[in-house]
């Protein structure tokens, strides 16, 4: 392993405890207690805005680092690896589109909020299959890399600790929003691999 290896990891955990603080519900309370109920209406596209500027360095220190390679995956068995992660931005879309894009993205939110509607538990579609979709679709597509360097292996161990960690803290602020609603979902449902419900539990 290489010092690269160690300043990637580095990076990913510091951007995780930035992410997960700005997707807490005490950041949202600070901003409604600063900005007025107002707050909710731009909160999600700013909290998007700066978690895609945060991890562009993240993405960007793989890449300029001193690098090795760990392996490549020939032909023809690489043609598997990208029509896995072809599959996999087909998920994260179909994940996104049902959940609603424009309320993801925080627009919707802060060009009609009178259109915004209340919080509601989502268990049909990809949903019925994982807890978690957009969250499995995403590792699905890193870790079918037809390539693996140091670089990269730190990257994709760094966001799938934080994405497993992160699967657990946002679970919590859903049992608090809908209570035993969610607690029986997630008691039928695996958090990230579908068929394997005592896996990640």
């Amino acid at each position: 392993m290489t010092s690269s290896f160690w300043i990637i990891l580095l990076t990913v955990f510091i951007y995780g405890m930035v992410h997960s603080l700005l997707a807490s519900l005490w950041a949202k309370a600070q901003a409604r207690r600063w900005c007025g109920p107002k707050a909710d209406r731009w909160f999600r596209l700013l909290y998007n805005f700066i978690a895609a500027l945060t991890l562009l360095p993240v993405l960007i220190l793989p890449v300029v680092l001193i690098n090795k390679v760990i392996y490549t995956i020939p032909m023809p068995w690489r043609v598997g690896t990208l029509l896995g992660q072809a599959m996999a931005l087909i998920l994260l879309f179909l994940g996104l589109k049902q959940t609603g894009i424009r309320a993801f993205a925080g627009v919707r939110q802060l060009l009609m909020p009178e259109d915004v509607e209340p919080p509601r538990l989502v268990t049909w579609g990809l949903y019925h299959f994982v807890r978690h979709p957009l969250y499995s679709a995403g590792l699905l597509f890193m870790w079918l890399s037809p390539l693996m360097t140091w670089n990269l292996l730190a990257l994709y161990l760094g966001l799938t600790t934080y994405v497993i960690v992160g699967a657990y803290f946002e679970e919590r602020k859903l049992e608090r929003e809908f209570g035993e609603a969610y607690r029986v979902y997630k008691r039928k449902t695996p958090m990230l691999i579908p068929f394997m419900p005592r896996l990640f539990r």
